[in-house]
């Protein structure tokens, strides 16, 4: 495999010059909406099926197997891949790069990446876990672009995730002693299918049954800017913010479960920066210091 260097330089010469995530482009990709915004909140994942088209799916099928370059950690967005490279091209794509947009801000470093490859009757499935250490930050959060170039069957595993888990501080693989959790969902999808998660949501790759080879490219983005207002804001007083945003999920303890919803609203106050925004007036409540207020 070429080293990052030589990777680069190779690739300059052959796509020309780079231009996107220099500054503006040249078109505003589609922005996220509030309504989609709070359901990330919530569900701690954005799913956006067969959005990468067949050519590109094939390249990468022809790619991945010998792995990409690496790239050094915290390498900005617009340095880390050259034009005609195809995970730059994958982020360029308007639904992959609006999306990136609303949610880390315009010019990202890249953590890291990686290709997954669960093989062929493998009999194991990955411990249920988090991308972490205990991660304690209120008001930011990393995204990590899960790409599937291939169909992804039942059989073949998929990746698990469980929805409302992102919010729930854990240790990486702490989580790894439980088999099933009800609510939990298992990736099926057509080729060219980008999964934008939470860094916090608890996941595993399970195991391939199948006689094909499954393989996955991982990017993981850490924002540069405050995560404030990034997305299409026009809806954000539709009431179907405040339901995504108080929803439960079926694995949630009836008391626990509250802290969820009380961690969301946390971070959706962060996010718009609105102090006053509330479900069930529960951080309110908890967060109201008139001792403090008075000395004012």
């Amino acid at each position: 495999m070429k080293n990052y260097q030589q990777w680069v330089i190779s690739t300059h010469a052959a796509h020309g010059p780079a231009a996107y995530f220099r500054g503006m482009p040249t078109t505003t990709p589609p922005l996220l909406t509030s309504v989609q915004l709070a359901r990330f909140v919530a569900h701690g994942h954005l799913r956006l099926d067969a959005v990468v088209p067949a050519e590109l799916n094939r390249e990468a099928l022809d790619l991945l197997p010998a792995g990409l370059p690496d790239v050094p950690h915290g390498t900005p967005l617009a340095d880390a891949y050259p034009p005609g490279s195809l995970p730059r091209r994958l982020v360029e794509l308007p639904a992959v790069a609006g999306a990136l947009r609303s949610l880390v801000g315009p010019s990202p470093t890249v953590d890291h990446h990686a290709v997954h490859v669960r093989e062929p009757h493998e009999g194991h499935a990955q411990p249920l876990h988090g991308d972490a250490i205990i991660d304690v930050r209120p008001d930011a959060f990393d995204v990590q672009l899960m790409y599937y170039p291939q169909e992804v069957t039942a059989d073949m595993g998929g990746t698990l995730l469980v929805p409302g888990s992102h919010l729930r501080r854990t240790n990486e693989s702490d989580t790894g002693r439980y088999q099933n959790l009800r609510g939990q969902t298992r990736l099926v999808c057509p080729a060219g299918t980008v999964l934008l998660l939470h860094h916090g949501i608890w996941h595993g790759g399970r195991r391939n049954d199948s006689a094909r080879r499954r393989y996955m490219f991982k990017i993981r983005f850490n924002p540069t800017v405050p995560q404030v207002r990034l997305w299409d804001t026009a809806d954000l007083a539709d009431p179907a913010v405040t339901t995504e945003l108080g929803r439960y999920f079926p694995w949630y303890e009836q008391a626990t479960g509250r802290l969820e919803v009380h961690n969301r609203v946390r971070l959706w106050r962060a996010l718009t920066g609105d102090d006053s925004f509330d479900v069930e007036h529960w951080v309110t409540r908890v967060t109201n210091r008139p001792s403090q207020r008075s000395r004012s």
